[in-house]
């Protein structure tokens, strides 16, 4: 099949509930994908070289207390794990952390990396660029159609990617590891592998939101960044489309509502929309204390969060602080942002909150 171009996505419907194999607009429910099981992990892959243009791959992965991945290195592709259940003890060679719901870590290329997993459901999503991280799992024989690990597991070792390096966990470190000193709380300069606390990152106020950076473009190689938003209730914004990025959406918690191509669609915990560049798109916020993980490739469009946002180092919001004409100023004032507006808000399910 070969790659829509921009005018062809403005008007593609949302596809919903599978995998599409082209890179196009599409929906999956927390669940949906394709589902394999080794070593005692449940991996429901969201995301694949074809329905993305080769540009990234992504997986939620779900397992029982003490399922693990050997401590390995995957060359040439840069990885974001964020923790969305439970607690993941992640090893970066030998300097170990234990993550909890909203950490995260971010793995340069050919970085030793291993985790265990220390209670029952825990969970996390795999974020992958360029694409191919998880082609070995795809061509395994690991398929399920179960939407739960397996009670009682196996002993297989779990697939790696082609290439993969494999060595044993290190022993647990001391206590003292976890020491808030050990941790970072802002980004680095460059690509170098890092962990970050929930909350923590580089922090931009909007009106009744707060965008943390994840991760730059500098920490990926440019191949991606990442925005955790955690915001209250408001109205979409400006409907606009992108020629030159492609926009993930992960809803965390709360409920997200987006406008895509026409289409409205709820986002609740676990649920996920990739918006090819030419996706006519628009989101909006439908609970209290929303927690939303934008993933976008390349890194293109990380000056919008910077211009349409006042610095801040505040990790929550403050109800009302915000004016929100600093948006519509920034984007006004950065003609070269990656960003073609088509119309006014849409006028959804989504709406203002009442008093």
């Amino acid at each position: 099949m070969t790659t829509p171009t921009v005018a062809d996505v403005n008007g593609m419907r949302l596809a919903h509930g599978a995998l599409p194999g082209a890179a196009v607009p599409y929906h999956l429910a927390s669940g949906e994908g394709l589902r394999f099981e080794t070593a005692g992990q449940l991996w429901t892959v969201i995301a694949r070289t074809q329905d993305t243009g080769g540009a990234f791959d992504a997986a939620y992965v779900t397992g029982p207390r003490g399922a693990e991945s050997p401590l390995h290195a995957v060359p040439d592709v840069h990885r974001t794990f964020a923790v969305l259940n439970g607690q993941i003890r992640i090893w970066l060679g030998d300097r170990s952390r234990v993550l909890g719901r909203g950490d995260s870590v971010q793995v340069p290329p050919g970085t030793p990396f291993g985790y265990r997993m220390l209670s029952e459901l825990s969970r996390m999503l795999m974020y992958s660029a360029p694409g191919g991280a998880l082609d070995a799992l795809l061509a395994s024989d690991a398929g399920t159609r179960s939407f739960i690990y397996s009670a009682r597991r196996g002993d297989d070792a779990l697939i790696l990617p082609e290439g993969a390096s494999r060595e044993p966990l290190p022993a647990v470190p001391h206590a003292d590891a976890d020491d808030a000193a050990a941790w970072e709380d802002a980004l680095p300069a460059g690509e170098e592998p890092y962990v970050l606390r929930g909350l923590e990152g580089d922090h931009r106020a909007w009106p009744d939101a707060v965008n943390s950076y994840v991760s730059r473009g500098r920490n990926t190689g440019g191949r991606y960044f990442a925005v955790h938003t955690l915001a209250a209730p408001q109205p979409y914004i400006i409907q606009h489309f992108h020629r030159l990025h492609t926009e993930n959406f992960f809803c965390l918690s709360g409920r997200v509502w987006l406008w895509v191509n026409g289409e409205e669609v709820l986002l609740t915990e676990g649920d996920f929309v990739h918006a090819p560049a030419g996706t006519i798109h628009s989101f909006a916020i439908g609970a209290h204390h929303t927690r939303m993980l934008g993933i976008l490739s390349s890194d293109v469009f990380e000056p919008f969060f910077d211009v349409t946002s006042e610095h801040t180092a505040d990790r929550v919001y403050t109800e009302g602080l915000v004016n929100p004409s600093v948006i519509m100023g920034g984007i006004q004032g950065a003609p070269d942002l990656d960003l073609q507006v088509v119309g006014p808000p849409p006028q959804g399910t989504a709406h203002s909150p009442q008093d």
